[in-house]
Order: structure tokens, then C-alpha cells, then sequence
């Protein structure tokens, strides 16, 4: 699942018929911090619940064609989600590795 924001939606006049009825969205991917990343895509709306600038979550392949109401239509990307409430934890920080001593310069000989 990827997080995205809703940024418009498509109205398209044909379509095969197992996906009439569904409305499309033109959805921005986000990463961790909200901000985009990639580009837009477009998705179905399997909620059928999702409007402009909503935050939600959507998923891509046979997984986006298994979320329709009829499985298997040839879409690419679905919304399966709408996000209420968004809570993101800091990344954890990679734990320094021990110093390891200089190896001991040789001698000088006179």
C-alpha cells in the first residue's frame, strides 16, 4: 500500500463495462512526510468515497484489480483507503558502530 493525495479525477466517455459505475482519480504519491514523491497516477476508486485533496491509500496491480467491486478489471492502481488520521514515528537512527583502534605504526628504524 502507498500513501497519496487526491489531486483530480478523470471522466472518461468508453470504458469496458465491468467498470462502469466506478469514478477515477488522479492520485499523487506521498512519502513518509507528506510530500510527493513520483508521479501522479491514476486510480480507481474502489471506496467509491474519496474526493479532491483527501488523503488515502491505494495499491497497484493485481492487487488494484482485486479491490473493485468486480475482480479482476484492467486497472493498474486502486484506492483502497481513506486516511482519518496520520501518525508518523521518527526513523531510528543506525546505530554507531564501536571506534576500532588505529592499527600501530611500525617503528622507525635509524
Amino acid at each position: 500500500m502507498q500513501l497519496g493525495r487526491v489531486i483530480g479525477t478523470v471522466v472518461a466517455s468508453e470504458r469496458t463495462p465491468d467498470l462502469d459505475g466506478i469514478k477515477f482519480l488522479i492520485v499523487q504519491p506521498l512519502d513518509r512526510d507528506r510530500k510527493d514523491r513520483g508521479e501522479p497516477v491514476v486510480a480507481a476508486d474502489g471506496l467509491a468515497m474519496a474526493g479532491p485533496d483527501e488523503l488515502v491509500y491505494f495499491v497497484g496491480s493485481r492487487e488494484a484489480a482485486q479491490a473493485m467491486p468486480e475482480p479482476f478489471v484492467p486497472i493498474d492502481h486502486a484506492v483502497v483507503g481513506i486516511v482519518d488520521q496520520l501518525t508518523v514515528e521518527p526513523l531510528p537512527t543506525p546505530a554507531r558502530k564501536r571506534s576500532q583502534k588505529a592499527p600501530a605504526k611500525p617503528k622507525a628504524t635509524a
